[in-house]
């Protein structure tokens, strides 16, 4: 049998990154838990290199049954993320229940709190994440992924989960209402400065987009739509379920404010001393 060319080295990464989906960076998502709510937001832009980019949805709502919502956002490998939510979708056996009585599939509509939800959806990222590393072993091909979920059920406090690839998860705090995952270093000095706990729930949503317009500037490989939800304490429902795309009017405001107010405060503040301009420039 003919063999066909070898793929050089250097272009290998690149090559199975186009196979199993965006690189790791290459999305920006937060999730924002104030005493009024929830927000999540997440870009839709997908990166396999600079001739392959494109649009997929990051933020899924899972589960919006009466009293109960479920939403995840999602970031780093295409393939292992899609796989986990397929996965939660059929129903996962979880291992602390193996060999109980009766044990049953469990999956994000049978989930008797977020924290169980976020123990399902850990263990099929785990397992997803395991699979795909066994085909793609040796190839050079990040797998890495995290996933945010959040949600509330039956009226209870909305809560926060940031799950890693390897199952184990993390939940948002009060001290510091926000967690991040994909491209998060460029928007989170302005959640940093701005966000508390007590922030209103409309204000978070602001902030939050100030956060993408700050990471969007500096980085093309997140970009427009965004999609974005919020949940209101004690409405165990969605409240706004918004897509903004380049055509959205407050999001385009919003970008010019923003700019010429970090302009203006820049101006405003005085100059060092030890910098000021010399009265008399030296000779040559």
């Amino acid at each position: 049998m003919k063999q066909g060319p070898e793929v050089p080295a250097g272009d290998q990464e690149s090559l199975w990154s186009n196979i199993w989906g965006e690189k790791a960076g290459m999305t920006y998502c937060v999730g924002i838990l104030v005493r009024e709510g929830l927000v999540m937001m997440a870009d839709t832009r997908t990166n396999a290199g600079v001739d392959n980019i494109s649009s997929y949805r990051k933020l899924r709502v899972m589960d919006t049954s009466p009293n109960r919502v479920i939403a995840v956002c999602s970031a780093g490998s295409l393939s292992v993320t899609q796989s986990a939510l397929s996965r939660v979708q059929e129903g996962i056996m979880m291992p602390d229940r193996a060999g109980t009585e009766g044990q049953e599939l469990e999956t994000l509509d049978n989930a008797p709190s977020v924290f169980r939800a976020a123990q399902i959806m850990g263990q099929a990222l785990h397992d997803a994440k395991r699979g795909i590393d066994k085909v793609v072993e040796g190839n050079r091909v990040s797998t890495g992924s995290t996933l945010l979920l959040a949600g509330s059920i039956d009226g209870r406090r909305p809560r926060l989960f940031l799950i890693y690839g390897e199952g184990n998860f993390i939940e948002c705090q009060s001290d510091t209402p926000f967690l991040q995952i994909g491209e998060h270093k460029y928007g989170k000095p302005m959640l940093d400065r701005m966000i508390t706990y007590e922030t209103p729930l409309a204000e978070a949503v602001k902030i939050g987009l100030i956060s993408f317009n700050a990471t969007m500037r500096s980085n093309l490989a997140v970009g427009l739509p965004i999609d974005l939800i919020t949940v209101r304490s004690g409405v165990s429902q969605i409240e706004v379920l918004h897509r903004i795309d380049t055509d959205d009017a407050y999001y385009s405001e919003m970008n010019d404010r923003w700019s010429n107010a970090l302009r203006a405060a820049a101006a405003a503040i005085p100059l060092p001393g030890y910098a000021s301009a010399p009265d008399e420039m030296p000779p040559d």
